[in-house]
């Protein structure tokens, strides 16, 4: 018999004859099916593996046949085909893009420029997030990447986009030099022990850690979208955000959930029982 639509009636109809046996009837056969599906591997990989050795161009032609395929795929012999490079692109941004949208962004996919860099834009929030490269680099080059290892290099077509500090809770280190002045901001006992307290002075919002005799200060800014930290949890010296989550060490401001990040820490002074932070 050649016909393969027949072949295939066949096998079905042998088990839909299977499908009303009892168990151990059935047992019997899926047994014996599954060590002649065996040999028959073990045949087929041998025969891969010399015409290998023999005649590459002659294995690329076999495997051409949808049925020599389909077998061979049955059997786990070959790879089943990739998908287009472009879907599974859109694939890693529907994976990304729940996260993007909860905080009000999104990316798009703009070009491909083979073989190796995709361009991509950040768009709403992300656009101007003080941490859109940790965005680029933790979250969507990282999907990207895991469906497609082919692709190296994600490129941000707007990642030079300049940040609005004013409103995103963080100063760049190049600002233009003002005068300082210290302020009086609270006294010792105010600020809860292993906890934190806000105090707003000239027009800033502060944030106090006391731990021990040792106090700390912020702004109080989460340095993903400057939502404020005063309302999040603290335990054992770390503040979670209340808005998204980020997690920030009290004692040095590091960013534990994107280590490229930290809180803008305060000079201070601490005269008797009254606290100073300079601004």
């Amino acid at each position: 018999m050649t016909n393969l639509e027949e072949l295939i009636e066949e096998i079905n109809r042998f088990e839909a004859i299977i499908s009303d046996w009892d168990e151990s009837q059935r047992c019997v056969v899926v047994g014996l099916k599954r060590v002649i599906e065996a040999l028959h591997k073990e045949a087929l990989a041998r025969l891969i593996k010399n015409l290998k050795q023999e005649s590459m161009p002659a294995l690329r032609h076999a495997v051409e046949d949808e049925v020599i395929y389909a077998v061979l795929l049955y059997h786990e012999l070959v790879k089943p085909p990739k998908p287009p490079l472009t879907e599974r692109i859109q694939t890693a941004l529907e994976e990304v893009r729940p996260g993007l949208q909860s905080h009000k962004g999104d990316v798009e996919l703009i070009g491909i420029k083979l073989p190796d860099t995709v361009e991509v834009k950040l768009i709403g929030t992300c656009s101007s997030c003080p941490a859109s490269t940790l965005t680029l680099s933790q979250g969507v080059e990282q999907a990207i990447k895991k469906y497609c290892p082919e692709i190296t290099q994600v490129i941000a077509v707007n990642k030079n986009l300049s940040i609005d500090n004013a409103n995103s809770g963080l100063v760049s280190p190049f600002s233009p030099t003002v005068t300082s002045t210290w302020f009086k901001v609270a006294t010792f006992n105010q600020v809860p022990e292993s906890s934190v307290l806000a105090v707003k002075i000239a027009g800033k919002s502060l944030l106090l850690y006391r731990q021990g005799v040792n106090i700390t200060c912020y702004r109080n800014a989460c340095a993903h979208l400057g939502s404020p930290l005063e309302a999040g949890k603290v335990e054992n010296g770390i503040i979670t955000c209340p808005a998204h989550g980020f997690q920030y060490n009290l004692e040095t401001g590091e960013c534990l959930t994107a280590l490229d990040v930290s809180l803008q820490p305060y000079q201070l002074q601490i005269k008797g029982d009254k606290i100073f932070v300079k601004l």
